[in-house]
């Protein structure tokens, strides 16, 4: 390990969380804490880092050799995305249908997010299952966009091996022109998905790394999914001194170790 690495250490000094300082749903802690962070004038607060995994497309040539098949499958890929709305379903964002990412969540819609709000001492960390919202959602967004990402996201085949910069400008300048002067429509291959989490947690930084995680689980039976062991976490949620580990509607909330 790097000598310079080993000594950078950050001072955590905010207000911590506590059972009276959360609210009760998950998506409103968010708000709370998403319109904090707008307040304190963060660079694109909405930005999340998004991680999928899922077999390789080419996972039936690699299949004859277990131990290479394992090892392409435990390789997540991350990038960072902008969430561009959150309701009681979930967080949406909206990318081109055949990039990477795309045909990873095609594959397994088990992804996570990670919002990153250093500057804070806070961390939102969601896991769920992805699904794409319908198409006049995703026509809806895509025509608020400014006009040269309108016609961005028709030129760039998202992921693909590009010759140079450019082959990409070419490209935007005929896609300019193939549009003057009409609407640009909604590509086909271009979208939303919504992140319908299970769990979220919410981790604000303390002093002496005694960092506060604060987490939701949704609660299976309340949900109506009949899968009982939704609210157990990671196995180390339990009760803490202060009591706090309550089921609140279709969510449970606990405490864990930093």
């Amino acid at each position: 390990m790097s000598a310079q690495a080993e000594t950078l250490r950050a001072r955590y000094s905010a207000a911590g969380l506590t059972q009276d300082a959360v609210a009760r749903d998950p998506f409103a802690q968010f708000r709370q804490w998403l319109e904090q962070a707008r307040a304190a004038d963060l660079w694109e607060p909405n930005a999340m880092v998004l991680a999928t995994a899922a077999w390789p497309e080419s996972a039936g040539a690699a299949a004859a050799d277990p131990d290479q098949l394992a090892a392409a499958a435990a390789a997540p890929s991350q990038r960072s995305v902008l969430m561009k709305g959150f309701d009681a379903r979930g967080f949406v964002f909206f990318t081109n249908h055949g990039s990477r990412k795309a045909r990873q969540m095609a594959r397994n819609a088990a992804v996570s997010a990670l919002f990153p709000w250093y500057a804070l001492h806070r961390q939102v960390l969601v896991e769920g299952i992805v699904e794409r919202v319908d198409a006049a959602e995703s026509r809806d967004y895509f025509h608020s966009r400014p006009r040269d990402a309108q016609l961005g996201a028709w030129a760039s085949r998202q992921s693909e091996a590009l010759a140079s910069r450019r082959a990409l400008e070419s490209r935007m300048a005929r896609t300019t022109v193939r549009f003057d002067g009409a609407e640009v429509p909604l590509p086909e291959f271009w979208g939303g998905y919504r992140i319908r989490p299970h769990r979220i947690e919410f981790w604000q930084g303390r002093t002496h790394r005694l960092h506060d995680r604060i987490l939701y689980t949704r609660d299976a039976v309340a949900a109506g999914t009949g899968d009982g062991d939704a609210g157990s976490g990671d196995g180390d949620a339990r009760t803490g001194d202060d009591g706090f580990d309550a089921a609140v509607g279709a969510w449970k909330i606990s405490r864990l170790y930093p």
